[in-house]
């Protein structure tokens, strides 16, 4: 799969134990496929997410899911029409 093929990026940091269990959220949810972009090697994306990793980003609505978030938090927002 193309990194263009997904509209979603969980936003992450190194050795983030959240990050981690926002990956396992995701799986829990059953969220299609998503890329994990790390915020650390992009000035911009550290500026804008770097203290608040994990953030779930939906492309197609321009539209974040910050952390905490559960499985049902996430089914809501894949499902909610923007």
């Amino acid at each position: 799969m193309n990194q263009g093929d997904c509209t979603l990026r969980l936003y992450v940091s190194e050795e983030c134990e959240l990050c981690d269990r926002a990956v396992a959220v995701l799986a829990e949810a059953r969220a299609p496929d998503f890329e994990c972009v790390c915020v650390e090697d992009d000035a911009e994306l550290n500026e804008r997410y770097g203290v608040r990793v994990p953030v779930l980003h939906d492309l197609t609505r321009d539209r974040d899911l910050g952390w905490p978030f559960d499985a049902g938090a996430v089914s809501r927002f894949l499902a909610a029409d923007g």
